[in-house]
């Protein structure tokens, strides 16, 4: 079966709105498709569907890297070595890297947790919440952009904002940042190590370029790799259902490449208007009236276990999510048997987590400059 164009169907992750369904508030006019709709047994119907021809699978899809390189043209602007990532690791968990000390990479974007929270949106420095849902930092590194608006365009780039934004980590300033590494003896042998080349190896682009080279390898594989690889018995026939409803519905429009998501931006609401008009998106940052309600498509991988979803996190039942995308951007109703067999499909792209490699790393100790939290 060969694919076809079809409209996007976008799994956007979204500051919440009153009266959306999966979120606890009472809404008074439901919208059309969070009605029940009956449809085929999907266990009956499961086993009636074509396979899908793996070779146009592997164009759509391609294959999952065990790492994402940081390439710019033919250059590779970041190599991944051992000691970068040492680094990174412990720039990830280290909570020093916060006003107050109390806040690290990790406490939004938890890597036991497939990389998310759990939470609408995060809090940050004083409790101050965040205006969007944190999204996985697992397997980022095939995104086109990072942030729901793009606006930054690496990993590496993504690195340097939480960290001084004055919600979140908020920090000062970047000299603010070197200091306290600075101020820690066991960083200045690490960062030496990690960029053995740079005269004045401490600087926040090095803290950036670490964190980035961690994150790179940040990769979930699944057991619809092991299937795309030719093992057919790696999904269930329901699954398999799934994903052919997946590519019929044109969900591959947006969802596409190794992370199955990430690769481009999409109005949010293309054909039915997304009820959350306050957060505009990518117009944020360009201000072009194209951009308006238009998002960076995130992963699909883990995509079971990275809820609530939506920029806003609307949605904290993935069913419910799967729903709203066929209405808004497909202007269709997906029956209940539909969508049990996409949001079947959907659970095989939860991954393993790389314990291993995330595991918590032994972080310097304070020396006799380093200051202390500061809570205001």
């Amino acid at each position: 079966m060969r694919f076809r164009p079809f409209l996007p169907l976008l799994l956007i992750s979204a500051a919440a709105f009153a009266g959306v369904a999966g979120c606890g508030e009472r809404e008074a006019t439901p919208l059309p498709f969070q009605q029940k709709k009956k449809g085929a047994n999907a266990s009956a119907e499961a086993a009636k569907l074509a396979e899908l021809d793996l070779a146009d699978m592997k164009n759509n899809f391609g294959t999952l890297p065990a790492k994402y390189e940081a390439k710019s043209g033919e250059a590779d602007t970041n190599p991944i070595t051992p000691e970068k990532v040492a680094l990174g690791r412990q720039l990830y968990y280290d909570t020093r890297l916060s006003k107050n000390q109390d806040l690290s990479c990790n406490s939004c974007h938890l890597l036991d947790k497939f990389g998310v929270d759990g939470t609408k949106v995060s809090k940050g420095h004083k409790g101050q919440l965040g205006g969007r849902n944190a999204p996985t930092v697992y397997n980022a590194g095939g995104y086109v952009a990072q942030f729901w608006d793009g606006r930054a365009g690496t990993l590496e780039d993504q690195a340097k904002g939480p960290i001084l934004n004055p919600v979140e980590m908020a920090m000062k300033d970047e000299a603010s940042v070197v200091a306290v590494l600075e101020s820690i003896p066991g960083y200045e042998d690490a960062f030496k190590k990690a960029f053995p080349d740079d005269k004045e190896p401490i600087s926040y682009d090095n803290l950036a370029k670490a964190i980035g080279a961690f994150e790179r390898q940040l990769v979930t594989p699944s057991r619809f790799d092991k299937y795309m690889a030719g093992d057919k018995g790696a999904l269930s026939d329901q699954e398999r259902a799934g994903l052919t409803k997946f590519v019929q519905n044109g969900c591959t429009s947006c969802h596409s490449g190794s992370a199955l998501g990430g690769s481009s931006f999409q109005k949010l609401g293309l054909i039915k208007a997304y009820p959350n008009q306050k957060d505009l998106g990518r117009y944020e940052v360009t201000k072009k009236e194209e951009d308006k309600m238009v998002f960076r498509v995130p992963t699909l991988r883990n995509v079971a276990e990275t809820g609530p979803w939506f920029h806003d996190g609307a949605y904290d039942r993935l069913e419910t999510a799967v729903q709203a995308m066929a209405y808004h951007q497909l202007g269709k109703e997906l029956s209940d048997a539909d969508v049990a067999d996409i949001v079947a499909f959907l659970k095989s792209l939860t991954g393993e987590i790389p314990q291993e490699y995330i595991k918590k790393p032994e972080l310097p100790a304070n020396g006799e400059k380093t200051p202390g939290a500061d809570p205001t």
